[in-house]
């Protein structure tokens, strides 16, 4: 694919919160964008870091020692494996995550948001 990924144009394509879209796939990654709007539920990922790029607002993520990290626009954060924590948006946020493919979500595959590819 010679066409580049217009981040913002697939962002425009949904409204839904917490429910994150395969842009691209890098190395059995999926690349994904997401809008967040309030709380996510405490969770973990066992066996995989959690790699949050905000692209648009501001995003805390609340770690299980007590701490609370805050992104906005432009900044970077990994949760480490098996640390739990609880992104939230007090306003929308646009971020960019990064995961192997099928990674659920909410770090339970019961109550993962489906994989969608936009």
């Amino acid at each position: 694919m010679h066409t580049p990924i217009d981040l913002a144009a697939r962002l425009a394509t949904f409204n839904e919160a917490w429910q994150p879209r395969t842009v691209a796939l890098f190395n059995g990654h999926d690349v994904m964008v997401a809008k967040l709007r309030g709380d996510y539920h405490w969770h973990v990922h066992d066996d995989t870091d959690d790699f949050f790029l905000v692209l648009h607002g501001r995003l805390d993520i609340d770690l299980d020692d007590g701490e609370t990290v805050s992104l906005t626009a432009g900044q970077v954060y990994i949760v480490p494996a098996g640390v739990r924590h609880r992104p939230r948006a007090i306003e929308e946020a646009h971020i960019l995550l990064i995961e192997p493919t099928g990674t659920p979500n909410s770090g339970d595959p019961l109550t993962a948001a489906p994989r969608r590819v936009i």
